[in-house]
């Protein structure tokens, strides 16, 4: 076992709120961790902050090993020591980085990490762009590298396939999990279940302590009662009398302190959170958007070409009605190309006259940015305030963000903020484009559960495996030009 780096006190805040607040973090060279966290929590930070990019006040960084750092996609200069067998095989046919996609630029930024004889990778985000076979092949590379691995990854897959050991940075402190994305998602369940069982526990010997005490109360106060009504009568009475009111007077005072104590055992229980409840969104369709086609959209036969290259040919599909079907293909392969033909009915694609379709698209979103977010969701939606503080809530929204304007929201939280528009839409079809891509883990845990839930028929292009498994009812991969169903 050997220490390969060490920081200390390592504290970044940003406009008065807490981003990282670590007393101390080891990693060691035999660490493969996945560093996860909500937009924001500032994992991007501590990598540049391990690395030594971002100097802090007081904090020590130590390391003996030589790192690697696969940033996220940003103009760089490359080294000239890459392996070009590895560029091969990632997929790289060149180094004009004026021409590459965004999966040839994090393939080469992969190819010249694993090129370099480092002790460990640091990588932000090293599957963006990358396609089914280009992930893959990445998961095989880093399972044969011998050094250490600090990998922020939204790919819950990749995860599972590549590190033992979860970082969750929340509020600014790392929890340390052991296992794989799947390992620690079952521990995450473990200690809401343990709270869960804490808080009921906690609320039931609450309110058993509140009824005692009153009891106690209702009974001090009828002593009282009794005490003064004696009183009244005794006042001509024998000692004897008085003697027994004397006795009156320490039972209730020893009621009274009973109360007292159980008061004091309630005061000293303090609070418990309740644990987040699931939230469920039930999504609803209204008549006039039914569709009865047991098949709204088919593709038959369908060509096309795309800057002389011909990307489909005779390819043919059949779309089920409120069915949940994924496109899967390597970059290039014509995913994003079909949904436009699709769009625009072009020949050889049939769709229900009554399909009303919304398009989730990567990019090139336009909208009124001085919008309040309420009032952007309310537009061409059928659903009341409370639905939409839901469903936003699911996405990870907080009452205090519903109440911003769109001109404040991060790239992040606007692409999860379409996703929620498009998904109360007036729409019974939708398409959507890389849905997960540019979100957190627990942003696509909630879209999951979202799409799944949704009443209408959703088409969706995605290499993200889990997502694949998690809501597609069909699947097809597009090979040598045609459309195949590889799941049913």
């Amino acid at each position: 076992m050997e220490l390969l780096l060490k920081a200390t006190d390592i504290y970044v805040e940003y406009k008065g709120r807490e981003i990282l607040s670590i007393n101390e973090l080891e990693l060691y060279n035999y660490d493969r961790i996945g560093l996860v966290g909500s937009n924001g929590a500032g994992k991007s930070t501590l990598l540049k902050v391990l690395l030594g990019e971002l100097a802090l006040p007081g904090c020590i960084v130590n390391g003996i090993g030589n790192f690697a750092y696969i940033p996220q996609l940003t103009e760089a200069a490359w080294q000239e020591s890459i392996d070009h067998a590895l560029l091969g095989k990632l997929g790289v046919s060149g180094l004009d980085t004026q021409t590459m996609s965004g999966g040839e630029e994090t393939r080469l930024k992969v190819a010249q990490a694993l090129s370099g004889q480092v002790h460990g990778i640091f990588a932000d985000e090293p599957t963006s762009h990358l396609d089914r076979e280009g992930i893959d092949f990445l998961i095989g590379q880093l399972q044969y590298f011998s050094g250490a691995l600090l990998i922020i990854s939204h790919d819950r897959y990749f995860l599972d396939k590549v590190v033992n050991k979860i970082w969750e940075l929340k509020d600014g402190k790392i929890t340390e999990y052991w296992g794989n994305y799947s390992d620690y998602l079952g521990q995450k369940e473990e200690e809401r279940q343990r709270q869960t069982a804490q808080y009921e526990q906690h609320v039931m010997e609450r309110a058993r302590l509140e009824r005692a005490a009153e009891e106690k109360r209702k009974q001090a106060q009828k002593v009282d009662q009794k005490t003064k009504g004696a009183a009244k009568r005794g006042a001509t009475e024998s000692g004897g009398r008085l003697g027994h009111q004397k006795t009156i007077g320490s039972k209730q005072k020893t009621l009274y302190k009973a109360a007292k104590s159980m008061e004091h055992r309630i005061e000293s229980m303090g609070d418990i959170s309740a644990p987040e409840k699931a939230r469920t969104v039930r999504f609803r369709q209204s008549q006039a958007l039914a569709l009865h086609n047991p098949y709204p959209i088919t593709g038959t036969e369908i060509n096309k070409i795309f800057d002389n290259k011909v990307l489909f040919e005779k390819a043919s599909f059949q779309i089920p009605l409120g069915a949940k079907v994924a496109f899967t293909g390597g970059n290039g392969t014509g995913k994003t190309t079909l949904f436009q033909m699709i769009l625009h009915r072009e020949a050889g694609i049939a769709i229900s006259p009554k399909a009303e379709i919304g398009y989730f698209a990567q990019n090139s979103y336009k909208f009124n940015r001085d919008q309040g977010v309420m009032t952007f969701m309310e537009d061409h939606c059928d659903y009341g305030q409370s639905e939409i503080r839901s469903v936003l809530a699911s996405m990870g929204f907080s009452p205090n963000d519903i109440k911003k304007n769109l001109s404040v929201l991060s790239g992040g939280e606007l692409i999860k903020l379409l996703l929620a528009k498009m998904l109360l839409g007036r729409y019974n079809i939708l398409l959507m484009d890389e849905p997960s891509n540019f979100l957190d883990l627990p942003g696509i845990e909630a879209l999951e559960i979202l799409m799944k839930s949704y009443a209408g028929t959703i088409l969706f292009i995605s290499h993200d495996q889990r997502l694949l498994e998690n809501v597609a009812d069909r699947i097809y991969a597009i090979k040598d030009k045609r459309l195949c169903l590889i799941k049913e």
